[in-house]
């Protein structure tokens, strides 16, 4: 609903679908929520892409020192450099302190609280989505999937800035962003070649639950309402939504 007839009581307009309050765990899951992929993979492409040498610019550096005053901003103030986080998507492109902190919340209620994201995205939780239903079907290891993505702007704005000025305001870590995508992701196209068969055509085991919210691929998640499969892999067809107490 419009945050100016939200009840007073709401931090925002913004209810989990099924709930009947902000904070409130959804009571109607599409299974596309949540997904946890393979950290022990992950972090061979975080050793991997650290050795790239990464593009900056006088630009984005000059733009990025202005969050430094905040401390809980500082690391946006810091040079381009190589995490492992969680990312955050939505239908709405947000802007802004107050919705920034609506979805990192969000993102903590979705994940039981394990879940803090550093970046926003658009597209992968379709896209995970689609190769999810690969692996059901036997044609994808979802194990082997690796995401990587490159920040360009900020959610958010630097002290004394307003939340349209940050939505429409140069971005000048775009141009940088775009170079530093195959920068980072070359070495770990190259280091998974070089090792194939040392390391990688077996498959990297994972030490922690791959799959998304529903535990459609076996094992049980950490976050949601639990494997809705008693911990075994879903059978070939599923519905499109799970209620939540049916």
């Amino acid at each position: 609903m419009d945050a100016r007839e939200k009840p007073a009581d709401f931090p925002t307009g913004y209810v989990p679908q099924g709930a009947t309050a902000p904070g409130e765990y959804p009571q109607s899951i599409y299974g596309t929520e949540v997904f946890e992929l393979n950290d022990a993979l992950r972090q061979l492409a975080v050793a991997y892409a650290r050795t790239a040498a990464l593009a900056d610019t006088a630009p984005a550096a000059a733009y990025r020192q202005q969050y430094s005053p905040q401390p809980e901003y500082a690391p946006g103030a810091a040079p381009p450099s190589v995490l492992a986080c969680d990312t955050a998507t939505g239908d709405t492109w947000w802007s802004g302190t107050l919705l920034g902190a609506v979805f990192e919340n969000t993102t903590a209620l979705f994940t039981n609280g394990t879940g803090a994201y550093c970046t926003t995205q658009q597209e992968d939780n379709a896209t995970l989505g689609a190769l999810l239903r690969g692996a059901r079907a036997g044609r994808v290891d979802f194990a082997r999937v690796i995401v990587m993505r490159t920040g360009s702007d900020f959610d958010r704005p630097f002290p004394g800035q307003s939340a349209s000025a940050n939505l429409f305001g140069a971005t000048p870590g775009y141009e940088p962003s775009l170079r530093n995508i195959p920068a980072a992701g070359v070495p770990v196209v190259q280091a998974i070649v070089a090792e194939w068969a040392a390391r990688f055509e077996a498959g990297v085991p994972p030490t922690n639950y791959v799959g998304d919210i529903w535990g459609s691929l076996g094992g049980t998640p950490d976050f949601g309402p639990g494997s809705v499969f008693g911990g075994k892999p879903a059978s070939a067809q599923r519905r499109r939504g799970y209620l939540l107490g049916v």
